[in-house]
């Protein structure tokens, strides 16, 4: 059995490894996981390792975990059903499992199959005990509880299959950002990574705007050029040729960029290469119309994070340790689990 410190300080050897990563493990690792999903590129992988090095620091690690027991009651078996959208995904997955003391048995996703596996390898270099705490599989029958990421369509699956085991199912979701109309060019700069990050392929990226009656579009269009660099990617490009001629075609009124369209909607979720936009009377509507999206709204973000409950500009793609992908405290579940002997 691992002790909880000598787990927290092989994941915080994991992350200083990541960072210190030389250039042909990387480049290695970068060249497998693109075979597998051509979405996934250099600036992408890079984007997500430092994010996860980031935050496998030992004193942020210790503050997280300082609630949990240095053994489970009974160390179960928590199948975790991974996405594979945007590169490790489903890393904190990994880690809330692992740092639990419980055993994983993880079904990866067949657009992100390498990296997880890789640096599992590398944490059981450092602390080998973990070797039999892990095992990739493409069956989870034998698995206690659950936890999957999936579609909505998916989540319905998940919910019917799984539903004798205690579980986590996570559905679609979205982030959206919120304009007051007097930000700046940096904020905006700020913001178009909330949105092109990833390709804008991540629940945490920004798909929908929520902005004042009068809001004036030509800062924020010349602020994001910056970002024309997503128009190089060519299954990015042909999202951004296919939805321009269709609003062509049906004469829908946007806004066009160059490698990005805008364009007033009430839903949420928009598709590649494409932002919504939603005008707002006051902040009291505004905060009405969130509150009743708030179950599929990952996060939101703001100037300086001027709305309540929101992150500033720039931050949606830097989740800490403790923002659960759809507010679902994963290790309190599972702690949860103990204190109730399932």
């Amino acid at each position: 059995m691992i002790q909880l410190g000598d787990r927290i300080r092989a994941f915080a050897t994991v992350g200083n490894m990541l960072k210190d990563m030389d250039a042909d493990e990387k480049a290695y690792m970068f060249g497998r996981a693109k075979s597998g999903n051509s979405w996934f590129t250099d600036e992408n992988l890079e984007l997500a390792l430092n994010g996860i090095g980031n935050y496998l620091q030992e004193d942020q690690l210790k503050e997280w975990t300082r609630e949990l027991p240095q053994q489970p009651e009974r160390v179960k078996k928590i199948g975790v059903v991974m996405a594979g959208n945007i590169p490790l995904v489903g890393f904190h997955d990994f880690l809330v499992v692992l740092i639990s003391g419980h055993q994983l048995l993880a079904k990866l996703s067949t657009k992100d199959s390498f990296l997880l596996k890789h640096i599992a390898s590398m944490l059981t270099d450092i602390e080998p005990r973990f070797d039999q705490q892990i095992a990739f599989l493409e069956r989870l029958n034998t698995a206690e509880v659950i936890i999957a990421t999936g579609s909505d369509n998916s989540s319905r699956y998940f919910e019917h299959y799984f539903s004798h085991l205690p579980h986590v199912i996570r559905r679609n979701r979205t982030s959206v950002g919120v304009l007051k109309g007097d930000e700046q060019p940096h904020d905006y700069q700020a913001l178009g990574k909330d949105v092109f990050q990833y390709f804008g392929l991540g629940c945490r990226n920004v798909s929908k705007l929520y902005i004042p009656q009068d809001f004036d579009f030509d800062a924020l269009l010349k602020a994001w050029q910056p970002f024309e660099g997503v128009g190089n990617h060519h299954k990015y490009n042909n999202n951004y040729d296919y939805n321009k001629s269709i609003f062509l075609i049906n004469q829908e009124p946007h806004y066009d960029t160059g490698f990005a369209l805008l364009r007033e909607s009430e839903q949420l979720v928009s598709p590649v290469s494409v932002v919504y936009f939603e005008r707002y009377k006051d902040v009291q509507q505004l905060e009405h119309r969130l509150k009743v999206q708030e179950n599929k709204i990952q996060c939101i973000v703001s100037r300086d994070g001027w709305l309540s409950g929101s992150l500033s500009f720039g931050q949606a793609q830097q989740p800490k340790l403790w923002d659960y992908a759809d507010g679902i405290d994963t290790l309190a579940f599972l702690q949860q689990l103990d204190a109730r002997g399932e």
